[in-house]
């Protein structure tokens, strides 16, 4: 058993680093989607949930909260950004557990307590694991992606090494990706791109807002992650007062949110309003007492009329902030909201 497992691994991982190294990261690794071929070769398949290197934020990392849950790193479910790249080495992580044991190794019917579990990452291995895939396994199964084991480190692990080979693929000629190749997807989601030599018709001009401020559609895992006592970010973080946002639902269209921010910046007077990827910034022109007051807003597309929006404070003050959610923010907001989730 261990043989085969270890051979489906090292597949495994040669397959993941190709796509990592191609910018690539697939983020819903598990056994059922990795395949064989004629020959007994490890494909991994499915990719609709994966991520290019160009989805990253400004932080650097992917926000969009994806995968099956028993195989979901403890970083995706917080919420906060994660390295795509260790998410997918801790989904590997738990397909070799799989591969050696035969079950997995965060399992349980309350899926609060399963989530409890990986984040702490609980779990017990076989007598009859050998100690050597043991360490191997708790390098990968760490809560904590900054020190989480790389792909180059678990390649030059003994236990994966031993009896290692590799698989020649075909060659296939290097992509380069002109920005003529890339030119429709920077027109339509981001509002800095190159503007074109020729001057913009009405018409373009109001289909490029439009596709800027596209909400991102909520999959499975989002929706289950807003219901009631589902908040699972209370794991994670022990200072409460860093949850410096707003949730709420309605059915008002996005241009109407929109709107709506961009009458309450022109009602305030302190805020110039940005448009990008889909987020609405509400960038304050005046410096408060430490920082530089930024609101940002983002919509979720539950269905077609239903919405989910997001306001947080990315960075200024903290009491300029409630004074301003409290005065105008909050009471302008009221008049589209359907329903409040609100986070001090």
């Amino acid at each position: 058993r261990e043989d085969m497992a270890r051979k489906y691994f090292q597949q495994l991982i040669e397959a993941v680093n190709h796509c990592h190294k191609r910018g690539v990261y697939h983020r819903d690794l598990k056994p059922e989607n990795l395949l064989l071929d004629e020959n007994g070769d490890l494909k991994v398949s499915d990719f609709g949930l994966s991520a290019l290197l160009e989805s990253k934020k400004k932080d650097g990392l992917l926000h969009t909260t994806c995968g099956t849950p028993a195989y979901v790193a403890p970083e995706v479910i917080k919420q906060k950004g994660y390295d795509g790249a260790m998410a997918d080495i801790w989904s590997c992580g738990i397909i070799l557990y799989v591969l050696l044991a035969g079950y997995l190794p965060f399992n349980d019917k309350n899926l609060m307590e399963m989530y409890k579990k990986i984040a702490k990452a609980e779990f017990k291995f076989p007598q009859w694991f050998r100690s050597d895939a043991k360490r191997l396994i708790y390098s990968i199964l760490d809560p904590d992606p900054r020190t989480r084991i790389s792909i180059n480190n678990i390649m030059q692990n003994s236990w994966f090494k031993k009896g290692y080979k590799q698989i020649e693929g075909p060659k296939l000629p290097p992509i380069s990706l002109t920005r003529g190749d890339v030119s429709d997807v920077h027109d339509a989601f981001d509002d800095s791109s190159s503007p074109s030599n020729d001057p913009p018709s009405p018409m373009s001009v109001k289909d490029h807002e439009e596709y800027a401020m596209k909400p991102y559609c909520f999959n499975a895992f989002d929706i289950i992650s807003l219901t009631s006592g589902f908040d699972l970010s209370g794991l994670f973080e022990k200072d409460m007062s860093e949850r410096q946002h707003a949730r709420f639902a309605t059915k008002k269209p996005p241009s109407i949110v929109v709107s709506k921010l961009e009458e309450i910046a022109q009602l305030d007077g302190r805020f110039k309003v940005k448009k990008q990827n889909g987020i609405v910034r509400l960038e304050g022109n005046e410096t408060g007492i430490n920082e530089q007051l930024s609101i940002d807003t983002e919509i979720f597309e539950v269905s077609s009329s239903v919405y989910i929006v997001e306001v947080n404070k990315i960075v200024g003050d903290m009491l300029e902030y409630r004074n301003f959610w409290n005065q105008l923010l909050k009471p302008s907001l009221n008049e589209i909201v359907w329903v409040w989730q609100e986070y001090e």
